[in-house]
């Protein structure tokens, strides 16, 4: 491990943090928001010196970043990305509290959606671009883009890259990390443009439909509206919204091999028509179960279909208030919250391969139980998947729910209800915004105490870096030569 490469390529990314807050400084302009503008304005300038000093320090050759220094320089980079990128709302005073604007950063970039503010349509339009531009950079990742971006990286890429990605990587895509990054990127840029494009066409206005299409794609869920979706009531604002998140919680390596010409087999993937199946089966169960609600097949159809994408997507944009939903649909949600969307999507939660995988090699120890001798191979969709590749799912899924346990126990302790406590640290280290209870749609997070809301923070990039990369840092043997 060279710890000074790390620090040279955090410095790095703080630079190319700082010509990102150029474009709400813009935005402020366009609306006459001197003060957003001087904001945006102080704020890169104090992120592009530290970005700068650090930068300075280290080996000029990047390309030589192992996988330590990857796991050092991809937590780190989430965690100054929170703090630099809260500076905005803090010097703008739109959020004057630095806790609170660190919460809504890593809400923001981690793409998570939960959020602080009792009064959204309040901040400046700069700010209000600013949060969903920190979904939209947090979605595909800021390092893969990073990487994207920076030729000096090399074979180094390959181990940000591989870090940061979210869910297992097709197997198809590393030998060219930088090309698949950029390219992944291209689709992602292309998608949010159709999505703004659409939106506008059923009725939004210009700015609320970019704000929306980058929270969109992102997965994110951060709304210009205090109402979110609800607020526009509008049937075809709602029929684009759960389409393009349908769409964002494919997994983006498909896109990727379809790009390519490969459309039978992104189209055979496995895991794809499970997602879709899961997706149309919880659609049609609550559907059902709220047809009283709403008084109606179709309606109650228009608000169960956005719901259950906005939860299995981990979106969390409301047009409903499904905290007050039957318990049946209630449960089935939550459940949606822990699967997530497909490995390699901008969703969160613990992905639909992973627990494809953790099935099948339930079921092959099941058998194994009066069959001892029995030697069978988990495959999904044909491909063999290795021993190691399951065992570490397993692992993940237990720091997951350890995680979940524990986090849920402090905020108990803080005096927070039972399914306050527990939804909110599924919301947030699912990556999903909404709970239930004082959580819920049309609830937020500002009642937390502030010690609260450090952990929520914290719960928020453990989620979007799955577990692994952070608390490996805590081991004593990671720091060990």
């Amino acid at each position: 491990m060279n710890p000074a490469i790390a620090i040279r390529l955090l410095g790095q990314l703080l630079l190319f943090l700082a010509t990102t807050m150029l474009v709400p400084l813009g935005v402020s302009l366009i609306y006459n928001e001197y003060d957003s503008a001087f904001a945006f304005g102080a704020s890169a300038l104090l992120t592009s010196l530290v970005g700068t000093i650090m930068a300075r320090r280290g080996p000029s050759d990047l390309g030589n970043v192992h996988r330590r220094d990857a796991f050092l320089v991809v937590a780190f980079s989430w965690i100054l990305a929170g703090f630099f990128g809260a500076l905005p709302y803090y010097f703008s005073a739109d959020i004057p509290n630095f806790t609170n604007a660190y919460f809504e950063t890593i809400s923001g970039f981690s793409t998570t959606g939960s959020t602080i503010l009792t009064d959204i349509e309040s901040l400046s339009h700069g700010n209000l671009f600013w949060r969903s531009m920190t979904h939209w950079l947090g979605g595909m990742g800021i390092v893969v883009l990073f990487v994207a971006i920076f030729p000096q990286l090399g074979v180094g890429g390959k181990h940000l890259f591989m870090t940061e990605a979210p869910g297992p990587i097709t197997e198809g895509l590393r030998p060219r990390i930088k090309e698949t990054s950029a390219t992944l990127w291209r689709i992602y840029l292309a998608l949010t443009v159709a999505c703004g494009l659409a939106l506008y066409l059923a009725g939004m206005d210009v700015f609320d439909s970019i704000n929306h299409a980058m929270a969109t794609l992102a997965t994110g869920g951060f709304s210009t509206k205090n109402g979110s979706i609800a607020q526009f009531d509008n049937v075809y604002i709602d029929t684009v919204l759960t389409l393009f998140m349908l769409v964002a919680g494919i997994n983006f390596t498909l896109y990727y091999l379809a790009s390519r010409g490969r459309w039978r087999k992104a189209i055979s993937d496995r895991e794809l028509w499970t997602y879709l199946a899961i997706c149309i089966i919880a659609t049609v169960v609550v559907t059902i179960n709220i047809i009283d609600r709403h008084g109606g097949v179709f309606t109650a159809l228009r608000y169960a279909s956005f719901q259950v994408l906005g939860v299995v997507t981990t979106t969390g944009f409301g047009t409903d208030n499904f905290d007050a939903y039957p318990p049946l649909s209630r449960l089935l949600l939550v459940i949606l919250m822990f699967v997530g969307g497909s490995a390699g999507s901008t969703a969160g939660g613990l992905k639909i391969f992973r627990f494809m995988v953790m099935a099948k090699a339930c079921m092959r120890e099941l058998v194994r139980a009066f069959r001892p001798q029995l030697v069978r191979a988990v495959r999904i969709g044909g491909t063999v998947v290795a021993e190691d590749t399951i065992r570490a799912i397993f692992a993940l899924f237990s720091l997951f729910l350890a995680i979940f346990v524990l986090c849920s126990l402090i905020l108990a302790a803080m005096g927070i209800d039972i399914v306050t406590a527990t939804t909110a640290v599924a919301a947030t280290l699912g990556n999903i915004g909404p709970g239930l209870a004082r959580v819920g749609s049309v609830e937020n997070f500002d009642f937390f105490p502030m010690a609260a809301k450090w952990l929520l923070s914290a719960c928020m990039i453990l989620g979007r870096l799955e577990v692994v990369t952070v608390v490996a840092l805590l081991l004593p043997t990671f720091w060990r030569r």
